[in-house]
């Protein structure tokens, strides 16, 4: 995978929207893209969970917008396991991870807000791939993710 956000962003100037640069890379893969699948959640890591373990993502990024909240992490070790296993691209989580020790040995390229030991409850709430905004940009499910050292692009189109 040969891409520079950078160079992404000069070539289709106007045409990519930009993440705010507010995440912390996790895992072992600095860069990943693909099309975006969203779950939006609060507290409750139940459809997270259920979707990484449960569905191919091959050529797909997981963007969980956890509402910014510092309370729980929604994503640790044995999910992000799971997203291995599946073959996802990579996860962005509006929201915290833990296990980031693990992760960090894992295969996988996580963006996330911090880390936060605490685990979620499990109330079985969430909604799946409904437009989410977050870090000043709108990830609309079909849209593609592109994300390394330097931040996150969103598009609407394929562009490597």
């Amino acid at each position: 995978m040969s891409f520079q956000t950078a160079d992404l962003y000069d070539v289709h100037e106007g045409k990519v929207e930009v993440c705010l640069p507010i995440f912390i890379s996790f895992g072992l893969k600095n860069k990943f893209f693909g099309e975006i699948v969203t779950i939006k959640c609060h507290e409750d890591n139940t459809l997270v969970g259920d979707t990484l373990r449960n569905e191919n993502g091959k050529g797909k990024v997981l963007v969980i917008d956890g509402g910014a909240s510092l309370r729980c992490a929604l994503v640790g070790d044995l999910i992000a396991a799971a997203a291995v296993k599946n073959q996802w691209e990579g996860i962005v989580v509006n929201g915290c991870i833990r296990d980031s020790v693990e992760i960090n040995k894992m295969s996988i390229g996580i963006k996330a807000l911090n880390t936060n030991p605490t685990k979620t409850v499990k109330r079985k709430t969430g909604i799946f791939n409904e437009t989410v905004n977050f870090a000043n940009v709108k990830f609309r499910p079909g849209a593609f993710l592109y994300s390394d050292e330097d931040g996150i692009l969103i598009s609407d189109t394929a562009l490597i």
